[in-house]
């Protein structure tokens, strides 16, 4: 069933998945830890906050904040969407570039971020992306509400 992105159903089917993948990602190769604030949500709350954190070895995404992050990326609902949905790299360069993409703190963290060469991680980054695709509500009007 697909939900819009960033509902509380959709979070849930995300954890779902990315539990069911656990064993198959392989640890980040960066430690960092970043928050990530989502501004401009067509439902519920106007933002969203949420980090992400791989100091451990692992990598955590979660709802919240952490205390004394390395960086802060603040982006609109559609700009996230595209960098975590669509992955539509034309629109998330676009986005950063006109300043949909608001990157305090150590910027060189993101920098070192690459996607996988493996062609075997590629494969399941493919996988992983095609789920998270089947759970996310192709949103056509905005202002959908988290009821949908």
């Amino acid at each position: 069933m697909a939900h819009p992105f960033l509902s509380p159903e959709w979070i849930a089917a995300a954890r779902e998945i990315r539990a069911e993948y656990a064993d198959r990602i392989p640890d980040p190769d960066v430690p960092m830890r970043a928050n990530v604030v989502v501004k401009d949500m067509p439902f519920g709350a106007s933002e969203l906050a949420g980090y992400v954190d791989t100091s451990d070895g692992s990598l955590l995404l979660e709802e919240g904040s952490l205390e004394d992050p390395e960086l802060t990326v603040t982006l609109d609902y559609g700009t996230a969407k595209a960098l975590f949905v669509t992955q539509d790299m034309g629109k998330i360069m676009e986005a950063f570039l006109g300043g949909k993409i608001l990157v305090t703190g150590d910027v060189s963290r993101i920098l070192t971020l690459a996607p996988p060469t493996d062609p075997e991680q590629l494969e399941l980054a493919t996988e992983l992306a095609g789920r998270i695709d089947a759970i996310t509500l192709d949103e056509t009007d905005p202002s959908v509400d988290e009821s949908q």
